[in-house]
C-alpha cells in the first residue's frame, strides 16, 4: 500500500507520471482537476459551482476540492494506496488530508514536486489538445493525431480547453505560485518533499521517481 502526491504547476507532467505509477504499482491515479471537469461536463451541482474559477484559472474553493476528494477516496480501489494528482492544492486541503489518514492510522508515503519552467509549461499546456469525448491528450508539436484536429480513439474533433487558452494559462500559473508556494513550505518543514527536475525527459522522471518511491516503501 502507497500513499504518494505528485505537486507540480499546471503542464508539469503529473498526469504522465501517475500513469506509469498506475502501470508499474497498480496505484490508481486521482486526479482532482479530472473529476472536477467530469463534475462541470455532467453538470452536477457541484460542478456548476466549480466551473466558473476553473474557467478563470482560479483555485477551486478549498471546500469544494474536499467534497469531491473524500468523496473519491472512499471508493473501493483507494483502500489500497493511491497516486494524487492536483491535490492538496493549499496548506489547509494538506491539513485536511492528513486529518483524515490519521482517523486512518494512515500516513503519506512520498511527495514529489516536479519543477518546470514557466515558459515550458506555456509551450506544453498553449499546444495541448483534448477529446471532448474520451479525455484522450494530444499536443500539436509533440503528440500530434494522425489526422490534424481528430482524435485516434473516437474521431472527435479535439478543442483547446479554456483553461489551456494562453491568458487563462498565466493566471494559472500565477495562482499557482501565490497559493501552492506555501504548500511546499508546509511539506519542506515535514522532511517529506522530494524535488525532481520535471524538463530531463519522461523516462528520466519516471526513473527518479521510482527511485524515491521505493526508497520510501523500503523505510516503512
Amino acid at each position: 500500500m502507497m500513499r504518494i502526491v505528485l505537486l507540480g504547476p499546471p503542464g508539469s507532467g503529473k498526469g504522465t507520471q501517475a500513469s506509469a505509477l498506475l502501470r508499474t504499482r497498480g496505484l490508481p491515479h486521482i486526479a482532482s482537476g479530472d473529476l472536477l471537469r467530469a463534475y462541470a461536463r455532467d453538470n452536477t451541482e457541484l460542478g456548476r459551482k466549480a466551473k466558473p474559477y476553473m474557467d478563470r484559472g482560479e483555485l477551486v474553493p478549498d471546500d469544494l476540492v474536499l467534497d469531491v476528494m473524500a468523496d473519491r477516496l472512499a471508493q473501493p480501489d483507494a483502500q489500497q494506496g493511491y497516486v494524487l494528482d492536483g491535490f492538496p492544492r493549499t496548506v489547509r486541503q494538506a491539513e485536511a488530508l492528513e486529518e483524515r489518514l490519521r482517523a486512518l492510522g494512515q500516513e503519506l508515503d512520498a511527495v514529489i514536486y516536479l519543477q518546470v519552467p514557466e515558459a515550458e509549461i506555456m509551450r506544453r499546456l498553449g499546444g495541448r489538445r483534448t477529446c471532448p469525448q474520451c479525455d484522450a491528450i494530444y499536443h500539436v508539436d509533440t503528440m500530434p493525431p494522425k489526422r490534424k484536429g481528430i482524435c485516434d480513439n473516437c474521431g472527435a474533433a479535439l478543442v483547446r480547453r479554456d483553461d489551456e487558452k494562453p491568458e487563462v494559462i498565466r493566471r494559472r500559473l500565477e495562482v499557482y505560485a501565490a497559493e501552492t508556494q506555501p504548500l511546499l513550505d508546509h511539506y519542506r518543514a515535514r522532511g517529506s518533499l522530494s524535488e525532481v527536475d520535471g524538463t530531463i525527459g519522461v523516462d528520466n522522471v519516471i526513473r527518479e521517481i521510482e527511485a524515491i518511491v521505493a526508497s520510501a516503501k523500503a523505510v516503512r
